[in-house]
C-alpha cells in the first residue's frame, strides 16, 4: 500500500528522468504520535497526495516522532513545493479525522509537523543504503 519497490524511469513528453529525494519530517515538539491509527492515517494521506501529483513513494517508514520518505518526483516540481504539499495535506486530514485526540497534544489547531524538514538527493548514496536505513526505523 505505501511502498512501490521497482525502479522505473519516468517518461514525459520531452524528458526521461529518475529524480529521487530522501525526505524527513518531524512531528511538532517531537511529540511521539506516529503510532497506531494516526501513523497509518498520516502515511495514507501522504500516499494519496503523491498519487494525485504523480510522485512515487519508493519507501516510507516512521519512527515515533518523525517520518522518512524516499520519493521519486518530476523535474517540474521543486522540493520545497513537494514538502509544503505533503505536510499541509497530511496535517489538514489528520486533524479532520483525529482532531479531538490531537487537541490533547497541541494548543494550536492544524499544526502537526515542525516547520523545518530534511531533504537530500540520493545521488551521492545508493538507493539501497537509503532503503535499508528507512526500513530499519522504528
Amino acid at each position: 500500500m505505501h511502498n512501490i519497490s521497482d525502479d522505473r524511469y519516468q517518461y514525459r513528453r520531452h524528458n526521461k528522468n529518475l529524480l529521487m529525494a530522501h525526505l524527513i519530517f518531524v512531528v511538532k515538539y517531537r511529540k511521539e504520535l506516529l503510532f497506531g491509527e494516526i501513523r497509518e492515517a498520516v502515511m495514507q494521506y501522504i500516499f494519496d497526495i503523491c498519487v494525485r501529483k504523480h510522485w512515487y513513494i519508493r519507501r516510507m517508514e516512521t519512527d515515533k516522532d518523525h517520518i522518512h520518505i524516499l520519493l521519486q518526483y518530476n523535474p517540474t516540481d521543486n522540493i520545497s513545493q513537494i514538502v509544503s504539499t505533503l505536510k499541509s495535506y497530511s496535517t489538514y486530514h489528520v486533524w479532520k479525522r483525529h482532531g479531538v485526540y490531537l487537541r490533547g497534544y497541541f494548543w494550536k489547531e492544524n499544526t502537526f509537523w515542525s516547520d523545518g524538514y530534511f531533504a537530500c538527493s540520493i545521488g551521492n548514496v545508493s538507493k539501497e543504503t537509503i532503503e535499508r536505513y528507512i526500513e530499519n526505523q522504528g
